[in-house]
């Protein structure tokens, strides 16, 4: 189906209808206050500036020119006394400073005193530069006495009169600002009010046909898939509308049309299950091994040697009772290592030169149940592809113990061992089903149906060294109770 009002569409409309307003607002809100703020910081900024001079600019004008009066130090010599500063070095700062000011300042009154600190500072220059001429000439120091008393101290009066009512009408222009900013706040909570009224009764209105076309169709399909889920696959959901519901509704019919066939094919998948076990038993139940067994029982009757021969015929039994073990699929630990303990037993008495065998298994864990046949054909590989071909004495031991749940069996032989490209190999084929394995069955057989049975986590995994042995070890969960075979298993 060819989906025109999706789901995804209709969302987008309904929060667009509520945050495109929104944002709207917000956009407007920070416009202003960036705009109040670049107003205050510019206020700020140069009020701070106008302070600093405000401060100390008279003092120091005042105390520079009278001490240059007074011959305690020239206009060359001024500036290497650290407290003194060159009235023209004053006055260049003053003057940049503030004509800086003044390109900036757009407040009337402000700009207006900017301009008469700017003239005064002017003046200012003049009457230093006559005093510098008669300082240069000699001999007025009343003349330069007068000068500072009549006009360098009431210039400089005049311009910190400036500086302060500069700084006192850029004050007022911050509250000017803050009247300003009030203003607008008022206009948007107005504004607010009547979008927030607006958006509430649309938003309702949309977010009601939104959710109504959506929980109505999901309504149906809750329905229909309970029916199904009770068996009845002749339910199908007519859903109207080109959307992913609509879609959603197609798959369910489709899905329950295939159930039956979905059914069919798990009852398949069980019987392969059932058929790959079946082939593990008729892998290890290896007809040259019961005519070798049997041959050797007729050789120990015949060398008169009962006693071993009637041992080899209990283990033999033994042997096989656990293999058939009633048609059980799960044993216990214990018996997993009786069915290995007898199988070794017997192996023994025909590889009595090459054969030694350990088994450790805790005590603990004999209760826990396993897959039947699960370390017979690791002992029996240990054996064939490991022992044998070195042709000297070799040990098999099989551990068993169990940490944080799980159980874990090594069974380790020190025979000839795999170089790196045969056990990479190795390790390839026993990932694979059993039936896709051409050699490694039995090993592979194990893995399959341990992962089946228990999951991906769990398995074989296989380490190996050429010339020092092999260790292939399993890790299942520790349970002891299963209700059918595949199903679910509970912890103990």
């Amino acid at each position: 189906m060819h989906i025109t009002y999706s789901l995804k569409n209709k969302l987008i409309i309904l929060v667009l209808t509520a945050m495109l307003p929104l944002l709207m607002l917000t956009v407007y809100v920070i416009f202003a206050l960036e705009n109040y703020s670049e107003a205050y910081d510019e206020i700020v900024s140069n009020m701070t500036i106008a302070n600093s001079y405000n401060l100390d600019f008279k003092d120091e004008m005042d105390e520079s020119i009278y001490k240059l009066v007074v011959g305690a130090v020239t206009f060359d010599t001024i500036e290497e006394d650290d407290t003194l500063e060159s009235p023209y070095v004053l006055i260049d700062e003053l003057s940049n400073e503030f004509g800086e000011l003044a390109k900036i300042t757009t407040d009337k009154e402000s700009r207006m005193w900017l301009l008469s600190l700017l003239r005064n500072i002017s003046t200012l220059r003049d009457r230093i530069d006559d005093i510098k001429v008669n300082l240069d000439k000699g001999g007025r120091y009343d003349e330069n006495i007068e000068m500072l008393d009549n006009n360098i101290y009431i210039l400089t009066e005049l311009i910190q009169d400036d500086i302060q009512y500069y700084i006192y009408y850029q004050t007022k222009s911050i509250e000017q600002l803050k009247i300003q900013l009030n203003e607008q706040v008022q206009a948007f909570i107005f504004f607010y009010a009547v979008i927030a009224v607006f958006l509430v009764a649309f938003a309702t209105i949309v977010t009601g046909f939104v959710l109504n076309s959506i929980t109505g169709p999901v309504n149906k399909l809750c329905d229909a898939t309970k029916q199904i889920a009770g068996g009845d696959f002749s339910t199908r959901v007519a859903i109207e509308g080109k959307d992913e519901i609509a879609t959603l509704a197609e798959s369910v019919n489709d899905m329950s049309e295939h159930l039956e066939e979905l059914v069919r094919q798990i009852k398949e998948d069980e019987r392969k299950m059932r058929y790959a076990e079946l082939r593990l038993l008729q892998e290890q139940i290896n007809p040259h091994f019961l005519y070798n067994t049997l041959d050797t029982i007729v050789w120990l009757v015949e060398g008169n040697d009962s006693e071993k021969a009637v041992n080899m015929v209990v283990s033999l039994s033994e042997f096989f009772r656990i293999v058939l073990s009633k048609g059980k699929e799960i044993i216990t630990i214990k018996e997993e290592e009786q069915h290995i303990r007898s199988y070794l037993e017997i192996q023994q008495v025909r590889y009595q030169d090459i054969l030694d065998y350990d088994i450790q298994i805790e005590p603990e864990i004999y209760p826990y149940e396993i897959l039947k046949l699960t370390l017979q054909p690791l002992v029996e590989n240990a054996l064939y592809h490991g022992i044998k071909t070195k042709r000297a004495k070799g040990m098999i031991l099989v551990t068993g113990k169990m940490e944080d749940d799980k159980i874990y069996f090594d069974v380790k032989d020190n025979g000839v061992g795999m170089n790196e490209a045969e056990l990479a190999s190795l390790r390839s084929k026993i990932l694979k089903p059993c039936k896709e394995t051409d050699s490694g069955f039995g090993l592979a057989n194990v893995n399959e149906r341990i992962r089946m049975n228990f999951g991906l986590e769990y398995g074989i995994t296989i380490h190996s060294k050429q010339g020092e042995g092999t260790l292939v070890q399993v890790v299942i969960p520790a349970r002891t109770k299963k209700a059918v075979l595949g199903g679910e298993m509970e912890n103990v």
